[in-house]
């Protein structure tokens, strides 16, 4: 013969009995007393934490015969009646299986009929979020004005699908989470009625699992009770799947050590042990969770944990980096919710990967090192480092190869900023040579632009790129489906990381304000800088590039050349040869090349 489960024999009866709902309970109590029952209430929150329970007694509390500061009593015809199932005044329906709009029209021609013992008819509308709105549609009238003597209760674990004409014809309770410290000594209760012996450890291991269920919870210690009369902490993890948190501080004190060979041998045998991976995922999300708490000063309060275990996290915590930790719970909690939609091949693979990712995140900025050729090409470009000084003391002599490239650089700009028009050009060699301080600057500004030291490295960013996409996809799931294209850095301008786009119409897009601020926090969330933006298409990013990589144009040399007889001939037959090129496409070049470097055009 089948015996009654646990939650069901320890199912609370009266008001003093519900655990974990105080504000709940005191609300209905002091209604019953001063005679403000309504004729609608809502109850939501998770399963089971005790909503269809309050139901039924504010059904046996509203009919029960004893003084309205005694109810309900257990003692009397209509709560025992109640307590038997065989109170016809208190109709429970399961909305997920009558969910149309005949059932809600036969509820609406019976709420006339007066009840059969009590004073009220209670109508107990269980997952009442999957009635269809025409449903609710029929109910609401019902429902906002009632016979005197119905009731009605609707149950639901997600109330964001109860139309808000229905809502705010009720009185709605929010039932949260029961605290695991009432779990465990409502599960100490319930095994000393049962005569069962139990670790304190072990109930405290089946409150964490039930994770605020009270139903759950009950349903786990029956379950161990087949076992055997008494209840240990190891037969508790075996029969529940668990490993406790002995593997899971394991794998993140490898992870603080960069040890992935014994990371990856601690996940294999606590699988190969049988463990469940998404259960042992868990774990580690939780163990990770606290390291946290303690690194950013929470303190070993909210750890639940012995003095020993507080002392270990601590340990771990000034171990591992911020950013590495924030990362590691991420990539852990998503390896989890992957093993809940099955991973039947190689269970314990997600679990692997996400040590693996979490490690190589501390490296990620080793692929910046190829940045560091780039270094002496800056310095091998830009000789007048070294070879500056023979340059002033021979401004009177032919100067060498390399200083006339420098010489020549300033020209174009002073041709930019006098005029773009080619016959006033032999009028301003004699000017140029007798600024000798701009010769030295100038050449500078020319030259192609530099990451700056506000910036990281491009390296990192294109290290960090999928991190950056996945932190934008948490933010914004379309700003991410528009960016995760061909969309890719291709440099670092000062504190503006530049992105290039194939296609204008998603670079317009992202430039819409509240996406461009989605990528630029995610982009610094990553790299921990305070970055911003920029959007180019990538062939306008390479028409602006070519400008800044060639060599100054050889035109205007001999406007800077100190010899009168050579230059004069050369600059009147050079002359003429931009004359006929500033009429095709090259013009457009020079008078873009002029604006970038700070010049004017004036039309002379």
């Amino acid at each position: 013969m089948a015996g009654q489960a646990l939650y069901l024999k320890y199912r609370p009866q009266t008001f003093d009995e519900v655990v974990g709902q105080e504000a709940i309970t005191r609300t209905l109590r002091n209604a019953l007393q001063q005679g403000r029952v309504r004729h609608a209430y809502l109850f939501t929150g998770t399963r089971g934490t005790g909503k269809t329970t309050m139901a039924r007694l504010l059904a046996k509390a509203v009919n029960c015969l004893a003084p309205e500061d005694q109810r309900p009593c257990n003692a009397c015809a209509l709560c025992t009646a109640l307590n038997e199932g065989r109170l016809l005044d208190l109709i429970e329906i399961d909305a997920a299986s009558n969910r149309g709009i005949d059932e809600i029209r036969d509820i609406r021609e019976k709420v006339g009929f007066r009840p059969n013992e009590g004073r009220y008819k209670i109508y107990v509308l269980d997952e009442a979020h999957m009635l269809t709105e025409p449903a609710f549609n029929a109910l609401l009238k019902t429902l906002e004005e009632p016979p005197p003597h119905v009731i009605f209760v609707l149950v639901t674990t997600d109330p964001q699908k109860i139309p808000a004409t229905i809502t705010s014809r009720c009185q709605r309770f929010d039932f949260k989470r029961i605290p695991v410290s009432d779990v465990v000594g409502r599960l100490a209760y319930v095994a000393e009625q049962e005569g069962l012996r139990a670790e304190p450890e072990a109930l405290e291991m089946i409150a964490q699992q039930a994770t605020g269920a009270m139903r759950d919870a009950l349903s786990l210690l029956d379950q161990l009770t087949s076992y055997g009369e008494e209840i240990t902490l190891a037969q508790a993890q075996m029969v529940l799947g668990t490993v406790g948190g002995e593997a899971a501080a394991r794998v993140v004190d490898c992870l603080a050590s960069r040890d992935l060979a014994g990371g990856l041998d601690w996940i294999d045998r606590t699988i190969a042990d049988g463990a469940d991976p998404r259960q042992f995922g868990h774990e580690i999300v939780q163990y990770l969770r606290s390291v946290l708490l303690v690194h950013e000063g929470a303190g070993t309060r909210l750890l639940n944990a012995t003095a020993e275990q507080a002392a270990e996290v601590e340990a771990v915590s000034a171990r591992l980096p911020l950013l590495q930790l924030t990362r590691a719970i991420r990539l852990f909690n998503d390896a989890t919710t992957e093993l809940r939609r099955g991973f039947q091949t190689i269970p314990q693979l997600p679990l692997e990967m996400a040590l693996v990712e979490s490690l190589l995140d501390q490296d990620g900025p080793a692929p910046a090192a190829p940045q560091a050729p780039a270094a002496p090409r800056a310095a091998a470009s830009t000789p007048p480092a070294g070879e500056g000084e023979p340059g002033p003391r021979q401004a009177g002599e032919e100067p060498p190869p390399a200083s006339r490239a420098e010489a020549a650089a300033p020209a174009p700009r002073a041709v930019a900023e006098a005029r773009v028009g080619p016959a006033p050009a032999p009028q301003e060699p004699a000017p140029a040579p007798q600024e000798p301080a701009p010769a030295e600057t100038l050449p500078a500004q020319a030259r192609p632009p530099q990451p700056a030291a506000g910036g990281p490295p491009l390296g990192e960013v294109l290290a960090a790129w999928k991190d950056i996409l996945q932190a934008v996809r948490r933010r914004n799931p379309t700003t991410y489906a528009a960016l995760n294209t061909d969309c890719r850095p291709v440099e670092v301008d000062g504190d503006e990381v530049v992105v290039t786009f194939p296609h204008a119409f998603l670079r317009d897009k992202l430039e819409h304000p509240e996406r461009k601020v989605d990528i630029q926090d995610a982009l610094n969330e990553i790299l921990q800088a305070g970055c911003r933006v920029r959007f180019v298409l990538a062939g306008d990013f390479v028409a602006r590039a070519q400008p800044a990589a060639p060599a100054p144009r050889p035109e205007p040399e001999p406007d800077l050349e100190p010899d009168p007889p050579p230059a004069q001939p050369a600059a009147g037959a050079r002359a003429q040869e931009p004359r006929g090129e500033l009429d095709s496409k090259d013009m457009d070049q020079i008078v873009r090349w002029a604006r970038g470097v700070g010049g004017q055009v004036v039309e002379g």
